[in-house]
C-alpha cells in the first residue's frame, strides 16, 4: 500500500494493479467457466497493435507529467495541471493506455474472460479513481480545471 499524501485525491489502490488484477480474474474465469477462446490471426494482430498503442499513451502521458514537474501517482500531491499532448483529447490518457493494453493482452491470449476483466477494470477506475481525482483537481486548480473538463472528454 503506497503512502497517501494528505493533499492528494486519496486513491487507495494503484490503478495499474486494478487493471492487472481484473485481467487475471478474467483469465481465472476462463479456466473455471471453460469459456471458448478467440482463435485466428486477427485477434493476435489487433491485440499487439493495442498493446503498443496503449504503451505509447502511457509513456507519453508519464513524460508530460514529469516534464510538468508533477506526480503521476494518484496518491501523491498534484503540482501542475497537464493539458498538452494526449491530454488535449482525453483527460485520462494513462488509464486509456492501460485499457488499450489490457484489451490487447486479452486479444493476444484469445481470452473472453480477460476482455471482461478489462471492462470491469475500466468501470472500477472510472468510479473509484477518476471521480476522486477530478474532485481533487477541481479543488486545487479551480476554474482552470473546470474549463479543461468542459473542453476535454473523460475517456475519448
Amino acid at each position: 500500500m503506497p503512502i497517501i499524501d494528505e493533499d492528494s485525491p486519496q486513491v487507495r489502490f494503484p490503478p495499474p494493479l486494478i487493471f492487472v488484477g481484473s485481467l487475471l480474474l478474467g483469465l481465472l474465469a476462463d479456466r473455471l467457466l471453460r469459456l471458448p477462446y478467440l482463435v485466428g490471426t486477427w485477434p493476435q494482430t489487433l491485440g499487439w497493435v493495442l498493446v503498443v498503442l496503449g504503451g505509447v499513451f502511457i509513456g507519453a502521458a508519464l513524460g508530460w507529467f514529469y516534464s510538468a514537474g508533477t506526480n503521476p501517482e494518484p496518491w501523491k500531491r498534484d503540482n501542475a495541471l497537464v493539458t498538452k499532448g494526449f491530454y488535449r483529447i482525453t483527460r485520462n490518457p494513462m488509464y486509456l493506455g492501460m485499457a488499450l493494453a489490457g484489451f490487447g493482452i486479452a486479444l493476444v491470449l484469445g481470452s473472453f474472460g480477460a476482455l471482461g476483466g478489462v471492462a470491469l477494470a475500466i468501470v472500477l477506475v472510472d468510479r473509484f479513481v477518476i471521480v476522486r481525482e477530478e474532485r481533487h483537481l477541481a479543488q486545487i486548480f479551480g476554474e482552470a480545471y473546470t474549463a479543461y473538463r468542459q473542453r476535454v472528454r473523460r475517456w475519448i
